[in-house]
């Protein structure tokens, strides 16, 4: 049975810190290509009088700090990634191969917001196995039934947790384009960025508007990355299938029930025969027969590499994620690291 007026927000605390990180870095460190050149730029990111790199801290809690008082959730988790080396990589070495290394004044800045977050009494989860997509999946399935869930992240990867209990809050690079994507579908579902008060540039994603906005269900999302692949985490697919993935998962639902109808395929004619269904009935130009044939263990294993875990061990209990602002500590923290400018948001929450 679920709750009355209750609200559970889960933050992918990295997704969050790493945002404000570049949203609050001086230009002329955004924009320099050099090492050696950044490096001697450092001095310019906001420190506090100790020399502790602040710029990120202080965007992620400002927005916390807004979010909690307009949203007024009654229970909040932060989940944050720790390292690389997860099972993933186990899986598949190259996994996120693709990005570089943390830059340290934001390496520093992980540790010093999760034990901020800590001290103010805000439940801070991480684990060195799982990333934390896996931790926000898992505590999401265990409680959404009990209580309205929102889950804020950029990243794309969480719609598959969204439900018709779990809503993924989707934070836009822009204002501009959540509010285009709010007036896109804000008519037919018969609300607006004012009624759902949303917080900053979030797009809310429901199971219809997953479907209508990215073209696959929710659980489809590990299924369409399964074939697409996805660049941001160095996970293959399928190499140039990319445009015939959405037609062939409307269809057969699945990367399973794609590669069960080309095993249905004993002979060149039934092959071609499935060729033609493909390109007269779900209007597939390109054959992707051959791609599919070829990579085929790619994309059962880009599959497994997009699946979010749900079976991560979760001991709390839903009381545990109460949101209970310890503010004494908090303004003890904004003092230690100069956020004097959020005393004023503290009092209003």
């Amino acid at each position: 049975m679920r709750t009355n007026n209750n609200k559970f927000i889960l933050i992918d605390g990295s997704s969050m810190l790493v945002t404000n990180y570049y949203g609050n870095l001086p230009k002329a460190l955004l924009f320099e290509k050099d090492p050696e050149k950044k490096e001697k730029l450092f001095s310019q990111i906001m420190h506090n009088d100790k020399g502790q790199y602040t710029n990120a801290m202080y965007g992620m809690m400002r927005t916390i700090l807004k979010i909690i008082a307009e949203q007024k959730p009654t229970h909040m988790m932060f989940a944050f990634d720790t390292t690389r080396d997860t099972f993933r990589r186990e899986k598949y070495a190259d996994y996120k191969g693709n990005r570089g290394d943390t830059p340290e004044p934001l390496k520093e800045q992980f540790q010093n917001m999760e034990d901020m977050l800590k001290e103010l009494g805000l439940p801070v989860m991480f684990d060195d196995h799982f990333e934390a997509d896996d931790i926000v999946g898992s505590v999401a399935t265990k409680f959404e039934k009990q209580i309205p869930s929102y889950i804020i992240t950029k990243d794309h990867d969480y719609l598959q947790l969204v439900s018709d209990y779990t809503r993924v809050w989707l934070i836009q690079t822009k204002q501009e384009t959540a509010d285009e994507l709010q007036s896109k579908y804000g008519a037919e579902f018969g609300w607006n960025r004012k009624l759902v008060g949303l917080p900053d540039k979030a797009f809310e994603v429901t199971p219809d508007l997953c479907l209508k906005e990215y073209g696959v269900r929710p659980e489809q999302i590990p299924d369409l990355k399964g074939i697409q692949g996805d660049s941001s985490d160095n996970i293959p697919g399928v190499k140039g299938v990319s445009s015939a993935a959405i037609p062939l998962l409307a269809h057969y639902n699945t990367v399973e029930g794609i590669y069960e109808a080309i095993d249905a395929c004993p002979t060149d004619k039934d092959l071609k025969t499935l060729n033609t269904f493909w390109k007269e009935e779900l209007g597939i130009s390109r054959s992707p027969l051959k791609a599919l044939t070829q990579y085929r263990d790619m994309a059962f294993l880009s599959k497994d590499l997009a699946q979010i875990r749900r079976d991560y061990p979760i001991t709390d209990n839903l009381d545990d994620f109460k949101l209970n602002i310890n503010k004494e500590k908090a303004g003890e923290q904004f003092e230690k690291y100069g956020f004097k400018s959020l005393f004023a948001a503290l009092e209003v929450i």
